[in-house]
Parts: C-alpha cells; structure tokens; sequence
C-alpha cells in the first residue's frame, strides 16, 4: 500500500494522536479495505520517513508516545480512513498545538546539532525550510536556530 506523508498525518489527524502501534493497524486496516496486502515493513519506513521529515511529530502524552501531525503537513484522509474511528477501539485524542510544537522545536534543535556536526548543508538546508513551517503553524521563533544552519 502506497501512501504520501499527507495521508500518514491525515490518518494520525482523525483521531487526534495515534501510537506507532495503532497507526499501523489503521495502515493495515485501509489496506485490507483496499483490497491490498499490507506490507509492515513499508508502512514502518513510511511512517519513520514521515517523522523524519516532520509530516508527523513524536509527542509524549501520560507516559505514552503519540504521533500528530507536524509542521510540514498537509493532512489529507487517505481513501477510506472515514471508516477506521468505527473499525478501531481508539478514542479520540487532543494534543495542543503548543505541545506538538515544544516536541518538533526540540526535535528540530537536536536535529540541527546532528546536521551541523556532519556539515551536511543539504540536510541543514532542509531543515531550514521545516523552521519557516514551524513559524507558520504555531509561531515558533527559529530565527536564531536558521542563522545557524545557514552557516553550515
């Protein structure tokens, strides 16, 4: 089963938050209402390349670790997702914006340590771009944290 970031946040986005446990099932959920083999290794490397590229936030919620939709997302339900509130026995949840934000700002600042290090100026390139998406989404000042992977 094929599915864009877009589609990973919009998934995470109908219920609030999901783990990366229920966030596969719901995966293997759509794929099963598509007719499609679910394939647990892609839907791992999606959902991981989804974090990676802030499509979806880690954020830690009473103990537990939910992903929501980040900064870089467009969330957009995937054919079907409508029916996977009625399939799986996950109640909806709310993460503030704020919270996703501290959570991506912090990845985002270990991320920028990691790039500079290497001096990947690619990667800080592209974390350049996810700071303009995080001031957009919830008014996160990264000017500072821009001017140093500019240098890079």
């Amino acid at each position: 089963m094929s599915l864009v970031a877009d589609e990973l946040a919009g998934v995470v986005d109908l219920f609030g938050g999901l783990t990366r446990e229920e966030l596969h099932r719901a995966l293997e959920e759509l794929a099963y209402k598509r007719g499609e083999e679910p394939d647990p290794d892609a839907v791992a490397a999606a959902v991981e390349a989804a974090v990676e590229r802030y499509h979806l936030v880690p954020v830690e919620r009473d103990e537990t670790t939910l992903l929501v939709a980040g900064p870089t997302a467009f969330p957009t339900l995937p054919d079907h997702a409508e029916d996977l509130p009625h399939i799986m026995d996950v109640e909806a949840r709310s993460v503030d914006r704020e919270t996703a934000a501290a959570a991506a700002r912090e990845r985002l600042d270990a991320r920028a340590v990691e790039v500079a290090k290497a001096g990947d100026g690619d990667r800080a390139d592209a974390l350049v771009e996810v700071c303009y998406d995080l001031e957009s989404w919830a008014g996160v000042d990264t000017a500072e944290l821009r001017e140093r992977l500019d240098d890079v």
